[in-house]
């Protein structure tokens, strides 16, 4: 379906890809991995056509559809999202339409019977085709992949501004789902998924009869469904056509190879470049000094492999809070007087680790927004601790901006040199090349080292975190553990991942309707 020939792309200076050359064929289930940074989200990018390579081409097989999932599209916030999705099936409703304007041309005109006829067969044939093309099941279609994804069939008849971060996710894949797509291209479709309903997307997809291509720091996920992996590592791309635990073996057994093939020429160039010092200048030596600088010139230099980053995260705080650091009494939460949850009441003392959980929309953001006065409370009290110095990070943030991780930290922290914010950012996982490009060139998970990165000279006494593992890679992730762990203030945290919060939380906040 689709070739890929002598792909590169750079960000600036950055060079992702160095002659990337793969096919994509028909029905293929693929999921494509990789280190932090290596581009697998600009690849997807590349091949929904919303970038263009600096050089090499992309080749489509005639009339293929290609889908992308953007979480961070930009969706008309007064749409509703019933109309959202039906707008997939536009066309099948237009043919209804047809089919029952004729109908009622035949009703309420005078017509001959010559004309009746005509007009009734041609609605027979629209009435056939919408048949041939599931028209009649669109509504049972779209309530099993709602409530599949983990919504209720109330969801359709909101607005899209009333969703929260995770449900309007859900909205967007869901409609991607929906469509007609010769390929779909699925960028960490499990973020604000729970366990079950990552489930019920792996089992669509089993069972998905054209292509796709997945990429999620999910492994569990990436096993149950890969029949091929692209490995996206050192600016290539090669094709594993196997399970993903064939693949993790065969590529150990690689970069061991790998490894040794980078060292032997590295060795190689050292002796060939240390004689071509020693005998360039030299009458009786010039000639075999000349010759081997140009097999130097014409070598095709092996990249030293790129290492798995390791992280260190951490939240320091200069004081304690009282003992007591919020009181929620009878809380009502909501929009327009519309309450989300019944009226919530809770104790935080200083230094309890505190998870909230709940259905996606039931109301996690909506209530930390509120404790955080950037929401209206529809009744209720709160009550925070004087000395509570609040450090929050929301779902949310940049993703558009054209600013770099090193503008917004230098603005920041201005009391910090050129060194120490590049050390920063190094230590988050965000290296020079990174830190000097536009967020929105970012991959999801680069971004959220970036605003964790941020927090860490806040020195607040009460750390919120919403969501904070959507995107993070499996160290990045272990590195996030072990720094709250180790936190020595209060921490409330909403998360839908069981095993991340677990080690970390003395206790949850779950909200239900």
């Amino acid at each position: 379906m689709i070739t890929v020939k002598d792909l590169k792309f750079k960000y600036k200076l950055e060079e992702l890809y160095n002659n990337i050359n793969i096919r994509i064929l028909d029905n293929e289930h693929i999921v494509l991995v990789g280190p932090n940074g290596s581009g697998k989200s600009t690849f997807l990018k590349l091949l929904a056509k919303e970038l263009t390579p600096n050089s090499g081409e992309i080749i489509y097989e005639k009339n293929i559809k290609v889908g992308y999932l953007d979480q961070y599209i930009t969706l008309n916030e007064n749409l509703i999202v019933k109309d959202y999705l039906y707008d997939v099936f536009k066309e099948l409703f237009k043919k209804e339409n047809e089919m029952n304007n004729l109908y009622n041309k035949i009703s309420n005109e005078n017509l001959t019977d010559h004309e009746v006829n005509n007009y009734l067969e041609y609605a027979f044939s629209i009435q056939e085709y919408l048949d041939k093309n599931d028209f009649y099941l669109i509504k049972p279609i779209i309530s099993n992949i709602i409530i599949g994804l983990g919504l209720t069939e109330d969801v359709l008849n909101k607005k899209i501004k009333h969703l929260s971060s995770g449900m309007r996710s859900k909205i967007i894949l869901g409609k991607l789902l929906l469509e007609e797509n010769d390929i779909i291209l699925l960028d960490e479709p499990t973020n604000f998924l729970d366990f079950e309903h990552v489930k019920w997307l792996e089992t669509f997809l089993k069972e998905y009869k054209k292509a796709f291509i997945v990429v999620s720091h999910n492994q569990t996920f990436l096993k149950n469904i890969a029949e091929v992996v692209f490995d996206l590592d050192n600016k290539k791309i090669e094709r594993y056509k196997s399970s993903f635990d064939k693949y993790l073996l065969t590529k150990e057994i690689r970069n061991e190879r790998y490894d040794l093939e980078y060292e032997k020429q590295q060795r190689f160039i050292k002796t060939t470049k240390d004689f071509i010092d020693k005998n360039i200048n030299r009458a009786s030596t010039s000639k075999r000094a000349k010759s081997r600088r140009k097999v130097l010139e014409k070598i095709n230099v092996i990249e030293k492999r790129k290492e798995i980053t390791d992280y260190k995260f951490s939240f320091p705080i200069k004081r304690q809070t009282s003992k007591q650091v919020l009181e929620v009494n009878d809380l009502l939460i909501g929009y327009n007087d519309i309450p989300l949850v019944e009226p919530i009441s809770f104790v935080i003392m200083n230094r309890d680790k505190v998870v909230i959980t709940g259905e996606n929309g039931i109301g996690k953001t909506t209530l930390i927004k509120t404790i955080l006065n950037e929401l209206t409370k529809i009744s209720g009290d709160y009550v925070w601790d004087e000395n509570a110095f609040i450090n929050y990070l929301a779902q949310d943030d940049f993703y558009l901006t054209k600013q770099t991780a090193f503008e917004i930290v230098n603005r920041e922290y201005m009391d910090l040199n050129k060194t120490e914010i590049y050390n920063l950012l190094a230590s988050y996982g965000i290296d020079f090349n990174m830190a000097n490009r536009s967020i929105n060139t970012l991959s999801g998970g680069e971004q959220m080292k970036i605003k964790l990165a941020l927090m860490k000279n806040n020195k607040g006494n009460v750390l919120i975190l919403d969501e904070p593992t959507n995107h993070l890679d499996f160290n990045a992730k272990n590195a996030l553990k072990e720094a709250l762990i180790d936190y020595e203030g209060t921490l409330i945290l909403v998360s839908h991942e069981k095993d991340f919060y677990e080690d970390i939380c003395d206790y949850e906040i779950s909200l239900f309707n």
